[in-house]
């Protein structure tokens, strides 16, 4: 997220009490930047050897499944950088023709890296201030300025580009290729090192899509606020990512493996009620479309830019917490309220549908699962769910780095549920008593 600026044509000054502080730019190397590129790249190089040894064994539909998986989620990725640079307008031949190519995060890396190593080289004067309040503990902030020069604001749009990339190649193409290829494995029960190879670069690609998430909605929230993920809490995230990701797209293959005929009921329920959910919430508050996310754009051009946003929403939110909500009526897209309702709802809802979607495997499951101990499987899968949810409570109950800002905390939330049940107990007894 690009830090917020302010137009200013004086220089900051520093007041005699302290209030402000004057800091030179300063940034770190674009490392989110390059992870970016080398997942995106690694699963492209991956997929296609995967796909060239169906080829091979001339197994055609797992091959165009394959190939599918990988050029749609690559293409809607060139489609991102291209907007979000806002290219078209601009005469780049070079980098439209790598776009095309499908080449583009890679030309556009080398150019943040270039970005990166020629700033400071060169004193460039500086074209708005950002104020950033640093969080110091137990809530108390320091206020900061900071000069925001030419270089600084085109590295902070490439980090903001890779970001969004990251999140569209992590849902609509690693998760996916994940589910496919290991729904394959179990098919033939055969793991192969190339596929083996992929699945890991898919799961590595939607654990950082998830984090990057998380990151996100901190600091969209937090918008005011310099927010630093500590190295436990970067830990505890990827372990809460992990374990939910896993789980979840384990119990889909499982059950898709036993009941196919029901797979698709399933799945476009799950798809169509969190497509619809953003756009009845829209349509229930009588608000009408944001007019300036795009000045260019027709109304036809917002509804399509609305429609891909929602239906990239729901696909998060299949597989895991979206960590961020959809708000149609407002310019920016997003909710920034924290609401622990919809987040206690989501991972309520999602742990009993995957208890139900595991046991109809186990009831169902083919004969040659009977050489594994399935109850065991059961409850692996189970018991990693919640372990997923035990990290998300433990990172926003004691790792979030804006924790001291939450007017209700995890601990609040519990005690409250507690409390209500302790008086519907007290209630009752007393009734019974009477």
């Amino acid at each position: 997220m690009m830090d917020k600026v302010y137009e200013n044509s004086n220089a900051p000054k520093v007041t005699e009490d302290g209030v402000y502080g004057e800091i030179k730019s300063q940034t770190h190397p674009p490392f989110s930047i390059f992870t970016s590129t080398i997942l995106f790249c690694a699963e492209i190089v991956a997929a296609s050897v995967v796909a060239a040894g169906y080829s091979y064994s001339e197994d055609e539909s797992w091959m165009s499944l394959t190939i599918v998986f990988m050029l749609v989620p690559s293409i809607m990725v060139q489609l991102t950088l291209t907007f979000i640079h806002r290219d078209l307008g601009r005469d780049r031949p070079l980098i439209l023709l790598m776009h095309l190519l499908q080449l583009g995060p890679i030309i556009r890396c080398v150019e943040a890296l270039t970005v990166y190593c020629t700033m400071g080289r060169e004193e460039e004067p500086y074209v708005s201030i950002s104020r950033k309040k640093k969080l110091q503990g137990w809530g108390e902030a320091e206020e900061e300025e900071r000069e925001v020069g030419h270089s600084l604001r085109r590295l902070a749009t490439h980090r903001n580009a890779f970001k969004r990339t990251a999140v569209v190649q992590a849902f609509l193409g690693s998760t996916p290729q994940l589910t496919l290829q290991l729904y394959v494995s179990v098919l033939e029960r055969n793991v192969p090192p190339a596929r083996a190879v992929l699945m890991a670069m898919c799961l590595a690609s939607t654990t950082y899509g998830a984090l990057i998430l998380n990151v996100l909605a901190i600091q969209i929230k937090y918008d005011d606020y310099k927010v630093r993920l500590s190295v436990p809490a970067f830990l505890c995230i990827v372990m809460w990512r992990c374990l939910e990701i896993a789980t979840r797209v384990t119990v889909l293959v499982l059950f898709c493996s036993a009941l196919k005929a029901w797979v698709a009921a399933v799945a476009l329920a799950n798809l169509l009620a969190l497509f619809l959910l953003p756009w009845v919430k829209f349509w229930s508050s009588g608000d009408s479309l944001p007019q300036n996310i795009e000045k260019n754009f027709s109304w036809f051009g917002t509804v399509t830019v609305l429609g891909s946003v929602t239906l990239l929403y729901s696909a998060i939110n299949m597989f895991c917490w979206s960590a961020v909500q959809l708000n149609l009526s407002d310019r920016d897209l997003i909710d920034q309220s924290q609401n622990w309702g919809r987040l206690s709802l989501h991972y309520t809802i999602r742990l009993l549908e995957n208890a139900a979607l595991i046991l109809l495997w186990y009831f169902y499951k083919e004969d040659v699962f009977e050489y594994f101990c399935s109850p065991l499987l059961v409850v692996q899968l189970l018991v990693g769910y919640a372990t997923a949810i035990f990290f998300m409570l433990l990172f926003y109950q004691y790792l979030h780095p804006c924790r001291f800002l939450f007017s209700h905390n995890v601990e609040d939330c519990l005690a409250c549920v507690c409390c209500r049940l302790c008086i519907k107990q007290r209630d009752k007894g007393r009734e019974t008593a009477v």
